[in-house]
């Protein structure tokens, strides 16, 4: 054989290249037992032929420069792929594989690479998935081993040795001789398309998914991306944490999907909220992808606020996007210093100075505190509003401004315990802190008119609390139930401003429990806002157990909430959720 047909390799004569071409071609011309024997007793120094052979491809910087100076590569490999005693051992095997992975071109030049890549694509189904009647099956089924457990055990195998190749980093691109180690990357996502569902290929999706882009060379397959973003959506697909993760990075159809799932979910069974939906969320992964990736976390806000355009003044809306913003600052706090960012790249849109008041939970503050902190709260948005309306701010910024309130309600929650023990001469501040949460736009120029109709709920409640013995005034009670189911008129103040008051004073008030219920079942009963009343009474009692206040304060509401919670379960009627039906038709339109 001449120095053309064999080429040259560092390291070895060209004796030694056509020792092993002529084994090769010798041992795929008979299958006797002397060529068996042989085989085997060559399969150690042939592994270490391979492992030189491998690594001059890696230093070749393109598969036409390999065939040019390795011109015997391709016969070579391609015979022993078909040699059942070379193939069935583990390593040999192994080393094959990585031979042709690093021949095949995700973009071919020319047509020895097209040619190349196809023969490279049959001969890796030769390895994989040979027929029930070849030498190889043969071979197995003598040494006991069922077909399809020897066809998963390559499958995994492969996997295992394209996820060590996807995991290198991509090498110094300063000397353009050596290929890019990110090559592969292409090609191997394109491999898996077929695959993706398969339990065994798990590894290399997370791996691919998770790689770091080093180079342009290491972008994956649009048709990759698609077909993992809907096995997951289908529950095909088990993807660790961090690799769904990397995946809505990669996808922005599949970071949309699954918030909408996680919208659909919440707001087609909202007699669980808030209870189980704290758990919800987490099991979504979102709030781990936003802690990690602000641009994430202004893609789901951008979904949300949608949402919130749409639809005014849903509860549970507004208790998902709170629970959510909660779920989120956890997963935030428990990331490490050094992977942190500003809270700026979150929220680059809303008021500085109110992102710090806000984000702090009451919680981190002792309670005595709490009425300076929301006055100082209180005083900043109605600057804002004053600015809006005199024209020197635009609509924006008190959107902004009220979007991230209702992120943050638990001070809505605050102001309307407050309001159970406040002082005529200082509710005024928390009423319009309240009025401002249910009617942030101020259409018609109404906010004054509701302020007063707010002021009338809370002297009406007051009244009611304050007694300690029935009977209840039935014209308050009526007065009460009328603002709390009046039909749309200007100015028409929000019902659940009115439950939240009510459940408030029915849970925090020193008011006998027997007056309280009767009160609550009275006003709800003529409003038939039953679910609503139930809601506000779960996010109480949350907001109390993430506060983890005074065992006496807790006790004491405790009996209250659950007594409240026993008459209210009485009265609750399931109905309709119209949001619900507007998620559906907004999944489908995206």
């Amino acid at each position: 054989m001449s120095q053309a047909q064999t080429g040259s390799m560092a390291g070895l004569t060209p004796q030694e290249v056509a020792f092993w071409l002529g084994k090769a071609v010798e041992w795929g011309q008979t299958e006797s037992p002397d060529t068996q024997r042989d085989t085997c007793l060559h399969l150690g120094p042939l592994r270490a032929f391979l492992q030189l052979l491998l690594t001059h491809i890696h230093t070749r910087s393109s598969t036409t420069e390999t065939m040019r100076t390795i011109p015997f590569v391709g016969q070579f490999l391609g015979r022993l792929c078909w040699n059942p005693y070379v193939t069935a051992d583990a390593e040999s095997r192994s080393l094959l594989l990585q031979s042709l992975w690093s021949l095949y071109s995700e973009e071919p030049h020319n047509a020895v690479e097209r040619k190349a890549n196809q023969w490279i694509r049959n001969l890796l189904c030769q390895l994989a998935t040979e027929e029930e009647d070849s030498t190889t099956h043969m071979l197995v089924k003598h040494m006991g081993l069922p077909p399809k457990e020897y066809n998963v055990k390559v499958l995994r195998k492969m996997v295992w040795l394209l996820v060590e190749e996807v995991g290198e980093s991509c090498s110094s691109l300063a000397d353009p001789n050596p290929r890019c180690s990110c090559d592969s990357v292409l090609a191997a996502s394109v491999a898996c398309v077929p695959l993706v569902t398969c339990l065994e290929t798990a590894p290399l999706i997370g791996a691919l998914l998770q790689r770091p882009v080093t180079c342009d060379k290491a972008a994956l397959s649009q048709d990759f991306l698609d077909a993992v973003s809907s096995a997951y959506s289908r529950k095909c697909v088990s993807l660790e944490a961090q690799a769904v993760v990397s995946l809505w990075c990669h996808n922005l159809a599949s970071l949309e999907g699954a918030v909408m799932s996680l919208l659909d979910s919440v707001l087609s069974n909202p007699a669980s909220i808030p209870h189980n939906l704290e758990n919800t969320i987490t099991h979504s992964l979102l709030p781990k992808a936003c802690s990690q990736h602000s641009s994430i976390f202004l893609i789901v806000n951008d979904i949300f606020r949608s949402m919130l355009v749409q639809v005014e003044g849903n509860q549970t809306l507004l208790s998902l996007i709170h629970t959510f913003t909660l779920c989120f600052l956890r997963e935030l706090a428990a990331l490490q210093p050094q992977e942190c960012v500003s809270l700026k790249a979150f929220f680059p849109h809303t008021p500085q100075s109110l992102l710090a008041p806000l984000l702090t939970h009451p919680s981190e503050m002792a309670q005595e505190a709490w009425p300076e902190h929301l006055a100082w709260i209180t005083a900043s948005l109605q600057r804002l509003t004053e600015e809006e309306e005199e024209g020197n701010r635009g609509q924006c910024g008190v959107f902004e401004a009220w979007f991230l309130l209702v992120q943050c309600a638990d001070w809505l929650e605050v102001a309307s315990q407050q309001l159970v023990s406040a002082r005529p001469q200082d509710c005024g501040p928390l009423l319009w802190l309240l009025t401002f949460y249910h009617h942030p736009t101020n259409r018609g120029h109404h906010r004054t008119q509701q302020l007063v109709a707010a002021r009338e709920v809370w002297d009406h409640l007051r009244s009611l609390f304050l007694l300690s013995a029935p009977p209840l005034p039935a014209d308050r009670l009526q007065s009460l139930a009328g603002l709390m189911s009046a039909v749309p008129q200007q100015p028409s103040l929000d019902s659940l401003l009115v439950v939240s008051l009510l459940v408030n004073f029915a849970v925090f008030s020193l008011n006998p429990l027997s007056g309280a219920r009767e009160i609550v079942r009275m006003v709800v009963q003529q409003s038939g806002l039953v679910r609503e009343a139930v809601c506000v009474l779960d996010m109480v009692e949350l907001r109390l157990n993430r506060e983890r206040a005074s065992s006496s304060l807790t006790d004491r509401v405790k009996l209250r909430t659950r007594a409240l919670r026993g008459t209210l379960t009485h009265m609750n009627v399931s109905t309709p959720t119209i949001l619900h039906c507007m998620v559906q038709t907004y999944t489908k339109e995206m």
